[in-house]
């Protein structure tokens, strides 16, 4: 397997993972939610450490992943009108819909810009006033503010050719929905720091009392990561299920107020379909009526069609936790980050990215 084991901190890497085998009194299996968590996980060989018996499983927590087929498509349609130029995050241009891609919408002459803020999008709007300029929004929590900010300000400036296409996503109702499924069976979450620095680590506690799983608020470098599997093996051999924050540098119990009332002013929850988790009650994030000029699905009439998932590809699966990427017959040779077939092979948050990049031998 190929890895890094220059840690900048890599004189603490061997006491953690002894610490961690002589913590461990079983088996265990815990999913590192974030997509991030999976990609640190793997650039740094975190995986090839850990103490026999220890399985890391990715889950739902890439935001290009679980946008669904629908919503691909409706950003491919949107982009197709003339009088429309479509900014976007760069993980989504190569992403496949039923109707193709964006990249592939943008070699028939659709505009389409990347992206690196929202806010970019909003002076796009400003610089071509002869076009709308439509914001394909794909996130958790952690973006979600900042597009409800770029709302308000185009409202505030009165930029009236300017749109959002909102595919946004909350994490809560999404783990609510992958821990009831009874085939998943796992040990302890390590919960995402980014989207924890917005809603606190109190919102897993729910997850505690119905599942009675652990649960560890993690940041990003590896001594974090192990230091937050060792906390989950610890609730584990003393019977406890709790949730506990050990990113507390950057996250809080009750999350970031300012974000969540704006997002809250501009957003509201609303049913929604995951890939591969299908619809979830309470799930996405939908802008509000008093915002609709910003609607770029009520501006321009897009209805959302649910298609099948590309014959042969694992991609809903892997986001289960239920398969590995090396157990799709598309990996690695149908389905390569140059010809993908599914996202989770695109985005560098994906878990068939990962696998691709650092998890073949």
């Amino acid at each position: 397997m190929k890895y890094v084991t220059e840690f900048r901190d890599k004189q603490l890497i061997a006491p953690l993972v002894e610490d961690l085998r002589r913590t461990m009194d079983r088996p265990l299996r815990i999913m590192e939610v974030c997509g991030t968590h999976t990609m640190a996980i793997f650039r740094h060989g975190l995986r090839s450490l850990m103490p026999e018996g220890l399985e890391l499983i990715s889950g739902p927590g890439c935001p290009v992943c679980v946008t669904s087929n629908a919503h691909i498509d409706g950003f491919v349609e949107v982009a197709g009108r003339d009088e429309v130029r479509l900014a976007i995050f760069g993980d989504l241009f190569r992403v496949p819909g039923s109707r193709g891609s964006l990249a592939a919408a943008q070699s028939l002459g659709a505009k389409i810009e990347i992206v690196y803020s929202p806010l970019d999008a909003l002076k796009l709007a400003e610089k071509y006033p002869g076009q709308i300029v439509v914001f394909a929004a794909v996130g958790f929590e952690t973006t979600i503010p900042l597009v409800a900010a770029t709302i308000l300000e185009a409202e505030r400036l009165q930029v009236d050719n300017f749109a959002v296409f909102s595919s946004h996503k909350i994490m809560p109702p999404a783990l609510d929905a992958l821990l009831s499924d009874p085939e998943l069976h796992l040990d302890g979450l390590l919960c995402p720091g980014h989207v924890s620095t917005i809603i606190g680590a109190d919102a897993y506690k729910p997850l505690t009392t119905r599942y009675g799983l652990s649960c560890v608020v993690a940041g990003f470098e590896p001594v974090d990561i192990l230091q937050a599997v060792i906390m989950l093996a610890r609730q584990k051999r003393e019977s406890r299920a709790e949730v506990e924050n050990a990113y507390v540098r950057a996250v809080s119990s009750q999350g970031n107020p300012r974000a969540l009332k704006i997002m809250n002013e501009v957003f509201e929850p609303v049913d929604c379909c995951w890939r591969g988790l299908g619809e979830i009650p309470g799930s996405g994030m939908a802008i509000r009526g008093h915002f609709a000029q910003f609607d770029a699905e009520r501006r321009f009439g897009i209805t959302l069609m649910e298609t099948p998932e590309p014959k042969g590809c694992l991609c809903g699966e892997i986001l289960k936790g239920r398969s590995k990427p090396d157990d799709c017959p598309l990996f690695a040779g149908r389905c390569t980050p140059l010809k993908p077939v599914g996202p989770c092979m695109v985005s560098s948050e994906g878990t068939c990215a990962a696998y691709y990049r650092y998890g073949r031998t």
